[in-house]
């Protein structure tokens, strides 16, 4: 009898437990802290010229010197301009250039490359904004050698080879030699392994492996140089954007599924800081976001459709502004 009553009184526990209201979930990995500008370029200082804001920024970069290149829709400024790392305005440029602003990498020497979702093409251009290469037709979707159909990204071999993802209306990786020479392709529309729906991001590690966001599918693959499925990471939800830094950190903008991405319009994200070894989370915190980069000095930038760069940098604060354990006014 007793026993029975002990097994009863232990499942009522295990059932209010069940019930009970739920709290906050763990942030995977532990939660990184960090600070935020959530206006970077515009608060607390605008430079930009007179009546220029962003639109929905699609992507965002930094260059060897931590300057930081937004790649912007709004019709109100240039598509492309570029801020030291405090927010300071320094020069832009693009105006009347590109169809849709999608993607945006800079490479080891400086070079600013861009993709094109609307008029399907991908430019290198120098800091300064002189068009140094164009791959793709204008205004002309196709699928062989000389064509893209709405490509999202780029990223580089070691070598100097370079891989776009190909992309919206495309489901396949292309890659060229530095020069712009078309190499190989592969990829096609599906679920199995080597196959997409939407490759969305591409980035390259340091031993020039091939890391593919395979949005749609919410997972990760991961080819050789030559596109030879290696393996796949489907435990960490739809990835926006990725980006591997030199000494081989990986870092990602996503969410937990496609249908979050589209409903909540990228809001609701979060950042992920994985180890490239195992695919493990080393840590976490919500950001919005559809572009993510890492500058050589550990910020990390966000270019948001909400019409914002987000700056996070290493800080966190110990209380709050109007609680009682605040420090005295001065």
């Amino acid at each position: 009898m007793f026993k029975s009553l002990a097994v009863i009184f232990i499942t009522a526990v295990a059932a209010s437990a069940q019930s009970a209201p739920q709290g906050w979930y763990p942030h995977e990995g532990g939660l990184m802290k960090y600070r935020v500008n959530i206006r970077f370029g515009e608060e607390p200082n605008d430079t930009m010229p007179d009546g220029w804001k962003f639109g929905r920024v699609s992507s965002v970069a930094t260059d060897s010197e931590n300057n930081v290149y937004v790649f912007q829709r709004g019709k109100k400024a240039d598509p492309l301009i570029v801020f030291d790392h405090n927010g300071k305005y320094l020069r832009s440029w693009g105006r009347g250039i590109f169809g849709n602003p999608h993607g945006l990498r800079i490479d080891k020497d400086d070079n600013v490359w861009i993709t094109d979702n609307g008029d399907h093409q991908v430019m290198k251009f120098t800091k300064t904004g002189t068009l140094l290469m164009t791959l793709g037709v204008k205004g002309k979707a196709g699928t062989d050698d000389k064509t893209f159909n709405k490509p999202t990204d780029i990223a580089f071999a070691r070598n100097g080879d370079f891989y776009v993802s190909d992309g919206y209306g495309n489901s396949r990786v292309v890659k060229f030699s530095r020069d712009g020479k078309y190499l190989l392709t592969w990829g096609k529309p599906g679920r199995g392994p080597g196959e997409f729906q939407l490759p969305h991001s591409v980035a390259v590690d340091s031993k020039d492996l091939v890391y593919v966001s395979d949005r749609e599918n919410n997972r990760i693959q991961i080819f050789d140089s030559n596109g030879k499925f290696l393996r796949q990471w489907n435990h960490l939800g739809s990835a926006q954007n990725i980006f591997i830094t030199k000494d081989d950190q990986f870092w990602m903008i996503t969410h937990r599924d496609k249908i979050e991405i589209l409903t909540y319009d990228t809001l609701a994200g979060r950042i992920m800081h994985v180890d490239l070894a195992t695919g493990k989370i080393l840590g976490a915190m919500e950001s919005p976001g559809h572009w993510i980069d890492v500058a050589r000095n550990g910020d990390i930038y966000i270019g948001s459709l909400t019409g914002n760069v987000f700056r996070w940098y290493p800080g966190w604060t110990d209380h709050g502004v109007a609680s009682l354990d605040a420090p005295p006014a001065k």
